[in-house]
């Protein structure tokens, strides 16, 4: 009798264990092991149906993936429409703030996501530590992503969108994105690559954001677009992601082009009133131009190429006199989030323009 209620007990147990920690959404109950971005093997229904994305950039990449209609909770930065503002993917889909929410950033509450009880959670900038603990907390397979740039890190936004897309049933399409990025990047750079340097006029790149609105002397060494477009750059020699120059370093440069991320559009035109910047020649010949700011809850990498073709309008136009830089950004918006977007990114910036600094 002890030895059959020892057994009675062991499956009671056993049964307990398993049906916590076993993972929901598939109801043949196959599966399938992938290794995400940060080594981990996890194991995740064949079929995936429903999903959430935590932190920044996560729920943009499942867009991208045309895999909307499959997240079925958004963090609370998403049902907050009035941060919105500069975020292409949710300005393309608005319905998503109407989904329940899955907690704040930084990983999101454990208790709402495990009572969405979606099939997978797909998480930016976690640790394998921090995906180990919410896996368990919650019974769900945790998708660890590295997110990248289009600059150094691309290939890290290509790997997490082949990744996503082998767990999603969206090889195809991460594939075909992934071919049109890479089509549109060779286009700007087969456009410029054959005008020598002393044609070229130097450009420089202000006001760009990095955790937070900055002013003039804010740049990025390696801009992409400039890299894009084959600019002439005074500040391409720094070697850093993000520097802020001395207003000093700026007016030595004196460029003859200034672009201003519109992002810190404001602080900008407050740097100008500085007088030694109303010495700058792109000051003084009327050359800034306000370009949309590409880094609201991270890269938006739609933005990057938007601002890669106006860019290389202004600094080359005769290498761009087919190209509507308006009616391109929509293209590319289209492709990538599913919706043109380019007016509402003006409405709330500005859009491409050229710059009165008196304004």
């Amino acid at each position: 009798m002890r030895k059959k209620l020892c057994l009675i007990s062991v499956l009671i147990v056993a049964v307990v264990f398993f049906g916590a920690t076993s993972f929901s959404g598939s109801e043949s109950g196959e599966t399938i092991t992938v290794t995400d971005m940060t080594g981990r093997k996890v194991e995740v229904p064949e079929k995936v149906d429903e999903v959430v994305g935590l932190e920044a950039g996560a729920l943009r990449l499942i867009i991208y993936l045309n895999c909307v209609y499959k997240v079925v909770g958004v963090e609370n930065i998403e049902k907050q429409k009035k941060h919105h503002t500069g975020r292409p993917y949710i300005l393309a889909h608005p319905e998503l703030a109407e989904l329940p929410s899955v907690g704040p950033t930084h990983g999101g509450d454990p208790e709402l996501i495990t009572a969405l009880d979606p099939d997978v959670i797909f998480w930016t900038y976690a640790t394998a530590g921090d995906a180990n603990d919410l896996q368990n907390q919650t019974g769900i397979p945790v998708i660890a992503l590295t997110y990248g740039d289009l600059g150094a890190h691309k290939e890290a936004i290509y790997d997490g969108l082949n990744l996503m897309g082998k767990v999603l049933n969206a090889e195809d399409r991460a594939k075909k994105l992934i071919q049109y990025i890479e089509s549109t990047i060779q286009d700007l750079k087969d456009r410029t690559k054959d005008i020598p340097p002393e044609s070229k006029p130097e450009a420089y790149v202000g006001a760009v954001s990095y955790r937070g609105s900055h002013g003039i002397v804010s740049t990025e060494p390696k801009y992409a677009p400039f890299q894009f477009v084959n600019a002439k750059n005074p500040a391409a020699d720094l070697g850093s992601e993000h520097v802020i120059v001395s207003s000093e370093k700026l007016v030595e440069w004196d460029p003859e082009i200034i672009f201003i991320d519109e992002g810190g559009y404001s602080l900008a035109m407050e740097d100008l009133k500085n007088p030694k910047f109303k010495t700058l020649q792109a000051v003084r010949d009327g050359n800034l131009y306000g370009i949309l700011p590409q880094s609201y809850y991270t890269h938006n990498f739609g933005t990057v190429l938007a601002d890669s073709y106006y860019i290389g309008k202004v600094l080359y136009p005769g290498r761009f006199e087919d190209v509507n830089p308006e009616e391109k950004a929509d293209e590319i918006y289209k492709v990538l989030v599913g919706g043109a977007v380019y007016d509402k990114m003006k409405e709330d910036f500005g859009g491409f323009k050229k710059i009165d600094p008196s304004e």
